[in-house]
């Protein structure tokens, strides 16, 4: 029996990489399984990962998952990139993340991402009237009927395509501005919910392919007094479900190293933290309880029950999800460990 495996990669393209995917056939199920799975080549010149003169690059699966769009037995396999040595290519964020997940495997960090995303059609997002614009801001956020939701089917049909596909999707909602939606991702670990961000966002660029909308991250997708797009990161290791001390050292450490991580949080960050659109400035740092204009919004009942988690509110729409995860797990995990508090 036929296999179509769609192997899955993320390219170097700047400042936001960009995915890329191409189809093998496969002889039986068995070679669709992670352990059989083939590393192979692509043309890294092609995707801003190589020159022409030594163009080679290598596919390595690491991630199998079935493929809900095209049935039956195909799967879709998320891969790393290597060198020909068989070395990860510069470009390879995941392979980062690794060590660092392994590093601190003991405080068991959850992650719960909220990616949000604009859907556009003819350069405009969906709810946007031909040369003019919607009404302001207000009535769109999880709102309901065709003049406050727009794009529900094809967010609807991502939605069970993620549950197909075995995704920890947790949740969807229609967000601030006309068009704009959000999907959540989580609660996994570190590795686990970066991969299955990649594959709902593949998911969602080709279900929204099949109908004709553009699928985007941008962090400011349109300018001027509109929301822009974020993908608020929530975290928490054991010690930080179990009691509240540890999520005050780990929103002070994210503190003493506030602009370190805005700088690999995405491109355009300084268009979108600007202090308004419930954000904080790009160049201030604070947390705060029910706070959506804090860098770090602890929530409402993790005061009450002292216990919980806390939500960088920060990270861009486009930020890469391998990077984001391996700073905060660091940063978090080692001064947890430093204070004890593990």
């Amino acid at each position: 029996m036929s296999v179509k495996a769609e192997y899955i990669w993320i390219d170097g393209t700047e400042p936001t990489a960009q995915l890329r995917s191409k189809t093998r056939i496969l002889d039986s199920a068995e070679k669709a399984k992670l352990e059989n799975l083939p590393i192979w080549g692509f043309d890294g010149s092609s995707t801003n990962q190589a020159e022409g003169t030594s163009s080679d690059c290598q596919l390595k699966p690491v991630f199998v998952c079935p493929d809900p769009v095209r049935g039956g037995t195909s799967v879709l396999v998320l891969c790393e990139v290597l060198n020909v040595d068989g070395t990860p290519h510069s470009t390879n964020t995941r392979a980062l993340l690794s060590p660092i997940d392994e590093k601190f495997a003991a405080q068991e960090s959850w992650f719960g991402i909220e990616q949000e995303y604009t859907l556009f059609k003819d350069g405009r997002p969906l709810g946007f009237p031909e040369g003019g614009f919607p009404g302001p801001q207000g009535p769109y956020y999880c709102g309901i009927g065709a003049e406050k939701a727009f794009g529900r089917p094809i967010v609807e049909e991502h939605l069970d395509a993620c549950l197909a596909a075995g995704l920890q999707i947790s949740g969807i909602n229609a967000e601030v501005m006309p068009g704009q939606w959000e999907f959540q991702i989580g609660p996994a670990g570190p590795l686990e919910v970066s991969d299955h961000i990649w594959i709902a966002r593949y998911l969602m660029a080709l279900i929204a392919e099949k109908h004709g909308v553009v699928f985007s991250i941008d962090s400011k997708p349109m300018k001027g007094d509109w929301n822009g797009a974020g993908a608020h990161t929530n975290f928490s290791t054991k010690a930080m479900r179990e009691g509240y001390d540890p999520i005050i050292t780990a929103c002070e450490a994210l503190g003493e190293k506030f602009l370190e991580h805005v700088k690999a949080y995405g491109a355009g960050i300084e268009d979108r933290l600007t202090g308004a659109h419930e954000t904080a400035p790009w160049s201030e740092f604070s947390y705060g309880v029910s706070n959506r204009a804090a860098s770090i919004r602890l929530p409402w009942q993790v005061e009450i029950e002292r216990k919980g988690y806390l939500e960088d509110r920060r990270p861009n729409a486009n930020m890469d999800p391998y990077l984001v995860t391996r700073m905060i797990t660091d940063t978090c995990c080692t001064a947890l460990e430093k204070a004890g508090q593990v």
